[in-house]
């Protein structure tokens, strides 16, 4: 007797697949769970999928497809808007996947998803570009990146919104970020040299060594022979300030978490009024992101490497951080509830984090007033 499948049922893995990954995140999620998700047994979802990777490469790939699609039929601003806020809602664990898990697939398949959106951009560009002839490309294309960016951060709602609701709000975000002019951007102060740190503080010379290569390389690919040898010592001396890599791990995104919420905090604190208060922490989150990109790359990708009771802390800082932005936006912007100035304020970090890490733009001498100018834009608050 034959034994037909189910028609469909390589989507339904699919999309419960990219459900998972999304909540959970990668490393935490086995194939069991999913062939539970599905309503399968796990034998019988290797039928379908080799593995995880496999997995993870097709949820991405779906999800890119679609957002190929509906660009390459766009030829207004307007129609870009819907196309994005359409994928945005449609494929919502697509900003997380790409942003967060993609690093985990094999080089080659990387590169491979960077073209294709780097091929999504030079369609949004062109199509910006007969509206706004003044843009030069660069500025364009930072806007488009942008925008991208900014629907992508649908993607870190903690319940899913009405769809129609968020697509007309999402729309609304590209249509603003789209707009925003470039002219007169003024360059920001350079970075100050990092001195070399005293034998004394090596704890914390461990702790920037351990931020950064995190985040290029992901916690499973860093060893402590690593680790040890980006600050002058062996793997095992490693071992003298933090009893494990997990320890390192947890400690790294503490200090670092801290500075944020020292910098941003007191800049809102000493503010004049919620308007005043919302634009400086706006500065200072943006100053904040450029001198600490890998911090936000670690953040977004290992905290689901951190065990249980560290994570929760991580977990809750986050929602409280974001606690602060929406009540504050709230004030500035009465008319709308909590949903809407969520979605805005994770457009906002969406948009920030890839921004300071997104190259060729990321070397913009002039990116951190860019980047408060589309802050503001997807925020609704202009000067």
């Amino acid at each position: 007797m034959v034994v037909r499948r189910p028609p469909g049922r390589r989507a339904q893995i699919l999309a419960v697949a990219a459900d998972r990954f999304h909540r959970s995140g990668y490393h935490q999620v086995s194939m069991t769970e999913v062939a539970a998700g599905v309503g399968i047994t796990a034998p019988a979802l290797y039928r379908h999928f080799r593995g995880k990777p496999e997995l993870l490469d097709r949820a991405v790939r779906l999800g890119l497809d679609a957002l190929a699609d509906g660009l390459r039929t766009a030829r207004t601003t307007a129609e870009l808007g819907a196309a994005l806020a359409a994928v945005a809602v449609g494929h919502r664990p697509l900003g997380t996947l790409v942003q967060r898990d993609a690093r985990l697939l094999p080089p080659a398949r990387r590169a491979e998803l960077r073209r294709e959106l780097r091929t999504d951009v030079a369609l949004m560009t062109a199509v910006l570009r007969a509206e706004r002839p003044e843009l030069a490309r660069a500025d364009a294309e930072l806007l488009c990146w942008s925008a991208l960016s900014g629907c992508a951060g649908l993607s870190y709602l903690s319940v899913a919104p009405q769809p129609r609701r968020a697509e007309a709000l999402l729309r609304e975000l590209v249509a603003a970020v789209l707009a925003v002019s470039l002219d007169g951007t003024a360059a920001g102060p350079e970075a100050a040299p990092v001195s070399r740190p005293r034998p004394q503080a090596r704890r914390e010379e461990l702790l920037a060594a351990a931020v950064r290569l995190f985040h290029q390389r992901g916690f499973d690919n860093v060893s402590t022979d690593q680790l040890g040898a980006a600050v002058g010592i062996s793997g095992p001396s490693v071992y003298r300030h933090f009893d494990s890599k997990a320890d390192l791990l947890a400690a790294s995104l503490v200090r670092s978490r801290e500075r944020l919420w020292h910098q941003v905090d007191g800049a809102i604190a000493t503010a004049a009024g919620p308007r005043a208060a919302l634009a400086a922490g706006l500065g200072a989150y943006v100053d904040f992101a450029l001198r600490n990109g890998d911090y936000l790359g670690a953040m977004l990708s290992e905290t689901e490497r951190l065990a249980p009771p560290d994570r929760r802390i991580a977990v809750d800082f986050r929602r409280d951080f974001l606690r602060t932005w929406v009540g504050l936006l709230r004030q500035v912007r009465p008319e709308e509830d909590a949903l809407a100035a969520r979605i805005r304020v994770h457009a906002l970090f969406s948009l920030v984090n890839d921004g300071v890490r997104n190259r060729p733009h990321s070397a913009r001498p002039d990116l951190g007033d860019c980047l408060r100018r589309l802050g503001r834009a997807v925020l609704g608050v202009p000067e």
